[in-house]
């Protein structure tokens, strides 16, 4: 299967906005605008370490087709380069999401649907978000979400964390997911993911501490989910355990619930060769419930 080309990459354009959050940190996002008629907003979160110029192609894809698109670069990763690594709770990861989400609505001058696409360790913010801001958005879509890791740090790493957590909450450890090749089997995007100058391949512990109680917080949250669910996932993914998620998202309080596994691909499904098929179905249930809301 041949690669997408440049010239098979939708033209539209974006823009570099920025976001004041609740206790002053500024943070950025790409913004794409809709071609012709907006049908819905579309809001985007990226995994640990991605950031949102790993999913251009996906974003030009639907603002192609109607969405506005706003992909957030979480503090301190991707273009935020302040506090690099590192984040005061999760909860404050989660406020963050919510006044933007909140500004947008507001902002929208009518009733215009906007819909949550949560990738990798961002799927953990995007359904925790459903107990601590609720009603925020018309539906969720979860990209590989990392509920279930497949590479947990060793005993002895996590009581290293643990304890600088206790005394030195921003020292920074390596993310273990150092290998390219973890996330995609095409090798351009291989060597993309090697030399990204704006990938975060360290973390605080005070981070990856949260992480952690984040985990905690999601066993409490399915009753919460209530909106519509679609979730894709990767059968050659490397880094999250595709049938715990499953089993984690059937107990989702929502009625309206689709999963997708695509045959061969990799977690990052932005890298598959052919795009266009997950592209497609996610595209189909975003059209389906933006009429319905």
């Amino acid at each position: 299967m041949a690669e997408p080309s440049a010239s098979s990459v939708p033209s539209t354009a974006y823009t570099i906005e920025e976001f004041t959050a609740g206790d002053g940190y500024r943070w950025r996002y790409r913004s794409y605008e809709p071609a012709g008629h907006l049908r819905a907003h579309v809001v985007c979160v990226h995994g640990i370490q991605s950031h949102a110029g790993w999913y251009e192609y996906s974003c030009r894809w639907l603002s192609g087709r109607g969405f506005a698109v706003s992909f957030i670069d979480r503090r301190g990763s991707g273009m935020n380069t302040a506090n690099r690594g590192d984040a005061p709770s999760f909860r404050r990861l989660l406020d963050d999401l919510a006044e933007f989400l909140t500004t947008l609505r507001q902002g929208s001058g009518g009733p215009v649907p906007v819909f949550l696409i949560a990738i990798s360790w961002g799927g953990k913010l995007g359904v925790a978000l459903q107990r601590r801001h609720p009603g925020l958005v018309d539906g969720l879509a979860l990209l590989c979400p990392g509920f279930f890791f497949q590479i947990p740090p060793s005993w002895k790493q996590s009581l290293t964390i643990i304890w600088a957590r206790l005394t030195a909450p921003r020292r920074q450890f390596a993310i273990p997911l150092d290998r390219p090749d973890l996330f995609t089997a095409t090798p351009r995007w291989q060597q993309f993911i090697a030399e990204d100058p704006l990938g975060l391949r360290q973390a605080s512990a005070r981070l990856l501490f949260e992480s952690v109680r984040l985990d905690g917080y999601l066993r409490f949250v399915p009753r919460f989910v209530r909106v519509p669910v679609l979730l894709l996932l990767a059968e050659k993914d490397r880094i999250i355990k595709n049938e715990p998620t499953r089993r984690f998202v059937d107990r989702f309080a929502s009625k309206d619930k689709e999963v997708i596994e695509y045959p061969g691909a990799h977690h990052t499904l932005e890298f598959e060769p052919e795009p266009e098929h997950w592209l497609n179905d996610l595209e189909r249930w975003l059209g389906r419930h933006s009429e319905r809301a």
